[in-house]
């Protein structure tokens, strides 16, 4: 239960530890980042006595304090927690603490809940720290105005939540990218000023920010200290780092984000309340995977999160494209079932209209040209395979030539003076128009309800511009992400057993607060392998690879006219939500007999591959990649040993695995169910020889410490590595002494005497 916290108060799990001084009018923060362990009041009173930075010249004539909510009032002459004015007036918030609440529980978990006011405005302020046994702290706030006083709207104008960053963290990591290229990474130096991401395409984008991580100089994936924030926000946002010559407080910049709202979009009237998208920050002390990690706890510990193991994918798309045929999409779940497909998915092209990109969208009926019986035929054939059926939509959006269009025009979401251009022929629908958003509850709750739908892969293929509606051209895009929401909640109640993809034009639309509704991500349109190793590793930065939909798609490919070959596309799909994304029914046998192998592949590694830590070596030649799952408790592993292009140096010299325990025996061997790469070589380092023989033993001495000498591939070859832990001695060295033993996914079968 709650209770009347001390002076000092401090949120502590997994490593890490988040510190608040009750000073006030306004709390201030002494902490974020390491554990510091368990304190005694003395310990408490040095750490405030430190918090007092100097007076410098040419300043205000207190310390500055770096409080909970930052404003001019505290002396932060950076970006301030909010800005709004009521009428032209109250612009100069000053607030004051009226309580606060706190616990922490026995697993890690706790909350701070600090409530503020400020007079001038009318505004009262809930500030809520969550600490998850993961050790990520997630923040929210609600802003209200309270009922009395004056009866004129409140203009907020923005809402960010920050927190502190120390002198060492110089160096910042976030994504950009681009259809088909999606998380980019680029680093910079922190420099005076902000840097600032923001993001007004009415969901994330293909270039999100992403996750936004300010570290030590030179942090990697297994090394250094790295704070980071997520915004867990469907629509626009900003996410920001900022450094002044004087600091914050005693710490040397801050480090946030949150909704970014349009002018006049969130107007409080007495009474009413905005609430913000949660900000999710991290901290570790072992680098990008550290951080990973943290966040992957986090996803895996929701309550919604997939407990049911991965059914493997074959989507309909780069098979049939528009081509719906019904003939032929019964030999391709034929096919599919031979290889061992778990769920069959209809693309795009199957309700009214449909014949290519133009035409349809918003008529959620099945076209009866094309499905004279329905889709009916088709879901019963795949069910009695065995396998479940799923349907592409795209829900939020329209096309003029359709029934709805030309039935409803003021449906559209735009300016009352008329939509601007389409995009991608089509425009965006005023979901939080009540009529609108009537319609398609009822549009899709049919059409699951009808055909028995396991799964709906959600699209959303254009930005919104201009995302106005109403006669006065209200500002909508704040409403538009609340209506999706509210959306996906009330199908989700409806159909409880339904998984829905968030897809948007590929990996659009990522982001904690879609993943609160949704059970995967479509990471991008590109199944080119190449890329696909690059897309893959940094949405696994935040998301494990159980959430992350990677296809096996054809050669060329689709997007890219990459010839590759089926064994590389197969080895980087295993790593995420797999599936198949091509005519397979052209395939040749040697080809058929590849696929059935890796289906039987990821079926038996599934429960290593989603239940995992991610892992990733830091190398100094891009052109190769290692990266791979490791079983929480140690034992056993499945890395891929990818090269994507050419480099200069002919041999890779000893490469580290990654995760493993230097103290630990292994046995390891080299997987060549897809049959083995092509390499660039005479003949293969000699460890490597045995390993594709059978299980050799390594100790974790030689694997995690000195590295051992990895083959030269040919670009756009994978390699597939397993490791686990040897198994039991016939008898133990010490007399009473005993060991657990695993099946290799990390499951324990028997203790050996």
């Amino acid at each position: 239960m709650p209770t009347t916290p001390a002076r000092i108060i401090s949120l502590r799990a997994a490593g890490t530890c988040f510190a608040v001084e009750l000073t006030e009018p306004v709390p201030r923060v002494l902490h974020w980042g390491a554990d510091l362990g368990e304190l005694t009041d003395a310990d408490f009173a040095a750490l405030s006595l430190t918090a007092e930075p100097a007076i410098l010249n040419n300043s205000v004539d207190v310390p500055r304090h770096f409080t909970v909510w930052p404003t001019e009032a505290d002396g932060w002459s950076g970006t301030p927690a909010h800005h709004g004015h009521l009428a032209g007036t109250a612009a100069a918030p000053r607030l004051t603490t009226t309580g606060t609440t706190y616990r922490q529980e026995s697993d890690g978990s706790g909350e701070i809940q600090v409530e503020l006011t400020d007079a001038s405005s009318d505004l009262d302020i809930t500030l809520t720290y969550t600490l998850d046994p993961s050790g990520v702290l997630s923040v929210t706030s609600g802003i209200t105005r309270r009922t009395e006083g004056d009866p004129a709207p409140y203009d907020l104008a923005q809402v960010l939540t920050l927190l502190p960053l120390p002198r060492r963290a110089t160096e910042i990591l976030d994504f950009t990218g681009k259809w088909s290229r999606e998380r980019s990474p680029q680093r910079r130096t922190i420099a005076h000023g902000v840097h600032s991401r923001e993001v007004r395409r009415g969901k994330p984008g293909l270039d999100s920010p992403y996750l936004l991580a300010v570290g030590v100089p030179g942090f990697g994936f297994g090394a250094g200290e790295v704070w980071g924030v997520h915004v867990g926000w469907s629509g626009d946002q900003r996410y920001l780092v900022e450094q002044l010559p004087e600091g914050a407080g005693t710490h040397a910049s801050v480090l946030g984000g949150g909704e970014l709202l349009r002018a006049g979009e969130i107007r409080l009237a007495p009474g009413q309340t905005y609430r913000t998208p949660a900000c999710h920050f991290a901290w570790s002390a072992e680098g990008l995977d550290g951080l990973a990690d943290r966040f992957h706890t986090l996803m895996r510990g929701r309550p919604n999160h997939p407990s049911a193991p991965r059914p493997l994918v074959l989507n309909s798309w780069e098979a049939v494209y528009f081509d719906h045929d019904l003939d032929r999409l019964l030999r391709l779940a034929d096919r599919a079932a031979e290889v061992g497909v778990e769920r069959f998915v209809l693309d795009d092209g199957w309700f009214s209209g449909r014949r290519a990109d133009n035409a349809g969208l918003g008529d959620w009926t099945v076209d009866p040209g094309v499905w004279p019986d329905g889709l009916g035929p088709l879901v019963d054939h795949v069910r009695a395979l065995g396998m479940d059926f799923g349907l592409w939509v795209e829900p939020e959006m329209v096309n003029r030539d359709s029934d709805l269009a030309r039935e409803h025009p003021d449906w559209v979401l735009g300016p009352a003076a008329g939509v601007g251009p389409s995009a991608r022929n089509q425009h965006a629908l005023d979901v939080a128009n009540p009529e609108v958003f009537t319609y398609l509850l009822k549009s899709l709750d049919r059409l699951v309800d009808t055909y028995g739908i396991a799964f709906l892969k959600w699209d959303h293929n254009r930005e919104l511009h201009e995302a106005v509606h109403g006669t006065d051209d209200r500002p909508a895009a704040h409403a538009q992400v609340d209506a999706l929401y509210r959306l996906l909640d009330a199908l989700k109640e409806r159909h409880p057993g339904l998984e829905i993809e968030s897809c948007a034009s590929g990996g659009g639309r990522i982001d904690l607060g879609i993943l609160a509704r949704t059970d995967r991500v479509w990471a991008s349109d590109c199944n080119d392998p190449v890329e696909r190793q690059s897309i893959q590793r940094w949405t696994a930065q935040l998301l494990p690879p159980e959430l992350i939909g990677a296809h096996f798609g054809p050669s060329p490919s689709h997007t890219t006219a990459r010839n590759s070959s089926d064994a590389f596309r197969l080895t980087t799909a295993l790593f995420g939500h797999p599936g198949i994304e091509q005519d397979i029914t052209l395939c040749l046998p040697e080809e058929l007999a590849r696929l059935t192998a890796w289906t039987a592949l990821y079926r038996e590694l599934r429960p290593l591959l989603h239940g995992g830590r991610t892992v990733r070596a830091d190398l100094e030649d891009e052109a190769r990649l290692l990266h791979g799952v490791v079983a929480h408790d140690g034992s056993a592993a499945l890395y891929c040993w990818a090269r994507l292009t050419t480099s200069p140096e002919g041999q890779s010299g000893r490469v580290r695995l990654p995760g493993l325990a230097a103290d630990t025996r292994y046995q390891v061997r080299v997987r060549t169910d897809l049959g083995l790469p092509s390499f660039h070589q005479t003949s293969s380092p000699a460890w490597l020889t045995e390993a594709v023989q059978g299980w050799i033993e390594l100790p974790g001495a030689v694997l995690a410490v000195a590295g051992v000498p990895m083959p030269t591939l040919n670009p756009g070859q994978a390699l597939l590595i397993e490791v686990r832990r040897e198994e039991c001695p016939a008898g133990s060295p010490e007399q009473g002494s005993r060991r657990a033993c695993s099946d290799g996914m990390g499951r324990i079968t028997k203790v050996c005497p």
